[in-house]
């Protein structure tokens, strides 16, 4: 199982996202854990590789299983370990290595280019308290085939 961590930085009525090249979605920045590395530690580190940035105040808001499936399989699985940050430092990279580094008002987040599921997370960062677990089931090619979140979304 793949575990990976990433952080959405909220600085005022913006947030710092990572437009991915391969489908154009819009992600928030991180990556893969390594070997004996907390999750706080992994995402402070993914973050900073990807934008350049050191995060200052990571805490965990979310916590999800993803599954790929393929006809009833799961071909796939990972944990995912979702952060928020409001306060960093440093110089934001001109290019990043993973895609393309923007500044988006938050209220046009949820309009973006996305998989299905992050819509519920990004919704849930922006604008709930507290934990949100959840799992969510896609095909191969990232349709999202079904999601279980606690909390539920309004």
């Amino acid at each position: 199982m793949q575990r990976v961590t990433n952080c959405l930085l909220v600085d005022g009525n913006r947030s710092l996202l990572l437009q991915k090249p391969s489908k154009g979605w819009w992600v928030a920045p991180g990556g893969k854990m390594e070997a004996g590395e907390t999750i706080k530690e992994s995402v402070c580190r993914e973050f900073r590789e990807e934008t350049g940035l050191l995060l200052k105040d990571v805490q965990l808001r979310a916590v999800f299983t993803i599954l790929i499936k393929e006809d009833d399989t799961i071909i796939s699985e990972w944990m995912m370990f979702t952060f928020k940050a409001t306060e960093f430092e440093g110089e934001q990279l001109d290019e990043s290595p993973e895609g393309k580094l923007e500044w988006k008002n938050n209220e046009d987040i949820l309009a973006l280019p996305m998989a299905e599921g992050d819509t519920y997370l990004f919704r849930h960062l922006l604008e709930g308290d507290g934990m949100m677990y959840g799992t969510f089931h896609y095909t191969p090619d990232f349709k999202l085939l079904s999601s279980r979140l606690d909390p539920l979304p309004e």
